[in-house]
């Protein structure tokens, strides 16, 4: 019966089944190749949600978008996520917060002066240390205080509310559009409970802040708020240097939006906030942060860093100082080609902007001298959910998300 079933599957749900199928894969596969615990942990759970979720796609059409969603997210997400924080098994960047959380209440700066060891080494920029605050002020006496204080719960809290806040400020109104928008929020319930968003959630959370401060920037640039669009890249880029990019994709979609008065207001309050957040700490230990900070990912500094895996910049790296300075080379100059582009061809809408930043966001983590496959997590994340919150594909302008004018076109008098 059940091959008869799928046998007559319409062909999308032929996709859906096959995606979750590959991703129960993808997750079955982690147990076997990965030697972090955390890593195995989702690996278990994950793969018998997306089995699941598979299943309830291709066995019955009446099962809707609604049981495959809850049965891959209950699997990816809820299940490691709380078995992950109950136990307190991490990766180390989740250490990394909570001890930067716990020196800047001590010291007001998230830097040791002279670490031991790589794993003694914040290469965060002080507003990171936000999220390891809860866990420094609750402590661990408790089972309940340990899990309150996890950074992870505090980094999914941040990222879950910028998408609410994000799907709130696209302004939806059209009857056709609120449908639109209803069948998105199964699709982006998918893509959180995909191993895209799924896996870093449960096991270290620290990209999921900025992404999701990254998708309100542009929603408030693409919404015409100035002052709203500054404070969110002030706030995500005191987290980390790898979001300034969004200050010129913000700024340029301003410009294009709200014209050169709304661009100029947004990126004094972009710089001005950032420098409220970080000069502290920086003032404080400024030589520690230039080494954690900069140097360290970079591949510069005192400590290897264990971002090593065989992107293109990491390879050039490896062949000397002239391919680190190659690398390097390369780097800047995508980021030049990115900045020329917003120039001559700026983004007009919320879409097109999230894609320029992704595009700039890949460059830099492809060319960087040092650079891990998961950090292209976060501009496939951009682009996904700039498309679900924006409602890409509309047959209709929707207000404040697209440039056309949607005021009526008054009748020009004929000429006698």
């Amino acid at each position: 019966m059940l091959i008869h079933r799928i046998q007559l599957a319409h062909p999308s749900r032929w996709l859906c089944g096959a995606a979750w199928l590959l991703a129960a894969v993808w997750a079955a596969v982690f147990p076997l190749i990965t030697a972090p615990e955390p890593h195995r942990v989702w690996g278990l759970c994950a793969a018998p949600g997306y089995l699941c979720a598979a299943v309830a796609v291709l066995s019955s059409p009446r099962r809707g978008r609604a049981v495959p969603v809850w049965c891959a997210a209950v699997g990816a997400v809820v299940v490691p996520f709380a078995l992950l924080v109950l136990t307190g098994c991490a990766q180390s960047e989740v250490e990394v917060m909570e001890r930067a959380g716990l020196l800047t209440l001590h010291q007001g700066t998230p830097y040791r002066a002279d670490p031991r060891s790589v794993v003694e080494v914040t290469p965060y920029l002080p507003g990171m240390a936000v999220f390891g605050v809860p866990h420094a002020a609750l402590g661990e006496d408790g089972l309940l205080l340990r899990v309150l204080g996890d950074a992870r719960l505090w980094c999914a809290a941040a990222f879950f509310g910028c998408l609410w806040v994000a799907r709130r400020g696209t302004g939806v109104q059209e009857t056709a559009e609120r449908k639109a928008r209803n069948r998105n929020a199964y699709a982006l319930g998918a893509f959180v409970a995909s191993p895209v968003v799924a896996f870093p959630l449960c096991v270290s959370g620290v990209d999921l802040p900025l992404t999701g401060l990254l998708v309100l920037v542009l929603v408030y640039a693409a919404r015409r708020r100035p002052v709203a669009a500054g404070l969110a890249l002030a706030a995500v880029c005191s987290l980390k240097w790898t979001a300034w990019p969004a200050v010129a994709v913000a700024v340029a979609l301003l410009a294009q939006r709200g014209g050169f008065r709304a661009a100029v207001r947004c990126a004094a309050v972009a710089v001005g906030g950032t420098a409220l957040l970080v000069l502290p700490g920086a003032l404080l230990s400024p030589g520690p942060l230039v080494r954690q900070v900069f140097a360290f990912p970079t591949g510069r500094g005192p400590w290897e860093t264990p971002a090593a895996s065989p992107l293109p910049g990491r390879l050039l790296a490896d062949l000397g100082a002239a391919g680190w300075y190659a690398a390097v080379g390369l780097l800047l100059c995508a980021g030049a080609a990115v900045a020329v582009s917003l120039v001559v061809r700026p983004p007009r809408a919320l879409v097109p902007a999230a894609d320029r930043l992704a595009l700039g966001l890949s460059l830099a983590f492809l060319l960087a001298p040092a650079g891990r496959f998961g950090y292209l997590a976060v501009p496939v994340t951009l682009v996904v959910i700039a498309r679900l919150v924006g409602g890409a594909g509309r047959t209709r302008p929707v207000r404040d998300l697209d440039v056309q004018d949607s005021r009526p076109v008054r009748p020009v008098p004929a000429q006698v």
